[in-house]
């Protein structure tokens, strides 16, 4: 097929113009490194007229603007940490005779988003523009897809033509290409889990790994994705948790363990959820959870500084303060605060009747745990916009958390609320094997309601705290959540690199053999699919006078060469 015919017409220029530096001996893709001594960052930060150490710059980067004016040039150079204008001379680029490198290489063959390397020295323009006055060019990277980069105005306008964000999480290697100050949401997210690692290390904690494919899910309350492993011919599950094998690590003997793990939850999507995401869950024997609200209170004080450089962070139109101590109410005491209504004694039936007068969807399979948890997800979460922390939750709502210690019907256990959204969760940790086997029956009675949610029971993990865990808190929280947070993003698609899409929409296009099978000449399909007929349905109900002019026209535009089909010819294909 004419795959030149499926290409935009800016695509055929591309591959016109590799094609043009193939002829003139210009390999479009070296093989051999390129040293890169500056970065446009330092130059722009660090050089003076008359500071040493700029007089021999090589550099690399992506052509992003480029401004021609006959016999010398601008251009803008963007690399890794930002961009510089170079100042090109035809005379000075090519010293002899020929002037081709830069009358048709540089001007002609050397396209926005072409990735060169370049040699020599800082100055200052006129206007007081750092610029790097360029001796020496090669070409690195021949681009075949155009690049439009944003641009502005005289008057400060910006016309940016990426901006649809599907487009842009789609194809986030474009997007980090365009928007290079996207790059920063990143950085932070790698600033804050280096922040964190730091400080649990610090403290003595051992970073461990634990398994992803699992036979038996378990450490939250999730749907899991399923595989099959062939040669032990059984059926395995994609962690939605790792706290189970960590528990079992404080059994074998460690004090301190913790894991920045990815996890995956076959659930709904929304701009705070993925299938897959990253949790750091944290382990420590001997400590309860009023000791670990005190650490997680310190640690994101800490992370907030470290990324952000003060306690404060600029969250949409809040200004978030994660400085010590962190306001606390029960589960109990925020319903009522933000409902005036006390649930600490209602029953299902009563909590189900609550929910309806709420105006909660609710449906049959959710217990007494689950109705407490939408009421609070509907009617108080979204209004926690300081660090907050929400404690003492119904027992039926925490299968592995420790019953309290006072408070009958209760468990352990906080989570962190910020912004409206829970990052953070936390218990003093079950270890009464028979209070947890007991645990996993009732989660079994609930999946048989059909509360696909439920915990199965994992005989293996009740074994172990048979053999003794110490007091232990647990904690997990939520990075891409607290990326979204540190760095003012308000989708969770923001701080992940690739986002779970769905499945790109285009146009159907029937293949070869089913139009072959219709009748069109192998030398023909690719011009009718090119017209727009894409299917051998559409081919059948086509104007053939159409088709033929379509198909004729696109032989001559082409070139492609062939003798133009009869009108007959064409007629049989649509029957």
């Amino acid at each position: 097929m004419h795959e030149e015919l499926f290409l935009t017409d800016q695509e055929l220029e591309r591959r016109s113009e590799l094609k043009r530096l193939q002829e003139l001996g210009i390999n479009p893709y070296p093989a051999e490194a390129y040293e890169v001594n500056m970065h446009a960052k330092q130059v722009q930060e660090e050089f003076e007229e008359g500071k040493e150490g700029f007089e021999k710059l090589s550099m690399a980067g992506r052509i992003v603007s480029k401004r021609i004016m006959g016999k010398a040039s601008f251009a803008q150079l963007q690399d890794s940490s930002g961009s510089i204008q170079l100042y090109f001379s035809r005379d000075e680029i090519c010293p002899g005779e020929d002037k081709t490198l830069y009358n048709e290489v540089f001007k002609k063959l050397i396209s926005l988003g072409d990735i060169i390397g370049i040699k020599g020295h800082a100055f200052i323009t006129k206007t007081g523009e750092k610029t790097i006055h360029v001796t020496e060019f090669t070409l690195l990277t021949k681009i075949l897809r155009p690049i439009s980069f944003p641009k502005e105005t005289e008057d400060g306008k910006v016309y940016d033509t990426l901006t649809d964000t599907e487009t842009r999480y789609r194809m986030r290697y474009l997007d980090l290409i365009v928007h290079p100050q996207v790059r920063e949401n990143f950085k932070k997210r790698t600033l804050l889990m280096q922040s964190m690692r730091n400080f649990l290390n610090e403290k003595d904690y051992l970073e461990v790994e634990t398994p992803i494919l699992q036979p038996i899910y378990g450490g939250a309350a999730a749907r899991p994705f399923k595989t099959h492993h062939n040669t032990l011919d059984m059926t395995l599950y994609l962690r939605i948790a790792n706290e189970l094998y960590l528990k079992r690590l404080i059994v074998g003997g460690y004090d301190g363990v913790y894991e920045f793990s990815k996890d995956f939850r076959n659930e709904g999507m929304s701009r705070f959820h993925n299938p897959e995401f990253t949790q750091m869950e944290l382990y420590v024997a001997y400590k309860d959870y009023n000791w670990m609200m005190d650490l997680v209170e310190e640690m994101v004080e800490r992370v907030a500084i470290d990324v952000t450089g003060g306690t404060k962070v600029q969250v949409g139109e809040n200004v978030i303060d994660f400085k010590r101590p962190w306001k606390r109410y029960t589960m109990y005491e925020s319903i009522e605060e933000y409902t005036g209504i006390d649930i600490s004694e209602m029953d299902e039936a009563q909590l189900r009747e609550l929910c309806g007068k709420l105006e909660i969807e609710v449906d049959d399979s959710m217990g007494r745990g689950k109705l407490i948890d939408e009421i609070f997800g509907e009617k108080v979460e979204p209004l926690l916009i300081q660090p907050t922390y929400i404690t003492d939750y119904p027992v039926e709502m925490s299968p592995l958390a420790k019953k309290h210690r006072s408070k009958e019907g209760l468990v352990e256990r906080f989570e962190g609320i910020c912004n409206g959204k829970e990052f953070c969760n936390a218990y003093s940790e079950l270890n009464d094997p028979i209070d947890q086997r007991e645990r996993f029956e009732s989660q079994l009675e609930l999946g048989k309601r059909g509360d696909q949610e439920a915990m199965m029971l994992d005989e293996d993990f009740l074994r172990a705290l048979e053999f003794g865990m110490p007091p232990t808190s647990g904690l997990g929280i939520g990075i891409d959540r607290l990326s979204m947070i540190m760095s003012n993003q308000p989708t969770i698609q923001e701080v992940l690199f690739f986002p779970h899409m769905r499945p790109e929409q285009g146009a159907q296009v029937d293949g070869r053999e089913a139009f072959k099978q219709a009748g069109v000449a192998e030398e023909w399909i690719a011009p009718v699919i090119k017209s727009g007929v894409t299917t051998v349905a559409a081919l059948k109900s086509a104007n053939p006078n159409k088709l033929h002019q379509d198909v004729c026209g696109i032989n001559k535009k082409y070139k492609l060469g062939q003798k133009n089909p009869s009108k007959e010819e064409v007629e049989s294909w649509t029957k």
